[in-house]
């Protein structure tokens, strides 16, 4: 796997690992280290809010439609697993330049 866990092939397109820092001062995506990307989101952790903001992001930063990013695990956890639906070979040329920027 060429980000370690941070990412793995499915599929249905790619699985990723994020830990998310909510509150933030600005939305960022990126590498952090082998086990997971790092978002920043400027919303809170209520209500949703956080992984709502968390998938719109993922969206935007892999090009794919909002619909097309699933969170499967860790709702209310920090470190959330996603599935991102899609061309897997083009997903991970993505995962791969967006792991190499630093949230």
């Amino acid at each position: 796997m060429r980000g370690g866990a941070a990412w793995s092939p499915d599929q249905q397109g790619l699985r990723i690992a994020v830990r998310v820092t909510p509150r933030s001062s600005r939305e960022a995506f990126g590498g952090s280290d082998a086990e997971h990307f790092a978002a920043r989101l400027t919303a809170p952790p209520v209500e949703g809010a956080a992984n709502a903001a968390l998938v719109q992001l993922v969206a935007r930063s892999f090009g794919v439609p909002r619909r097309a990013v699933t969170l499967v695990a860790g709702d209310t956890a920090r470190v959330k697993r996603l599935l991102v639906e899609g061309d897997t070979t083009a997903l991970e040329q993505t995962a791969a330049s967006l792991y190499a920027t630093k949230a």
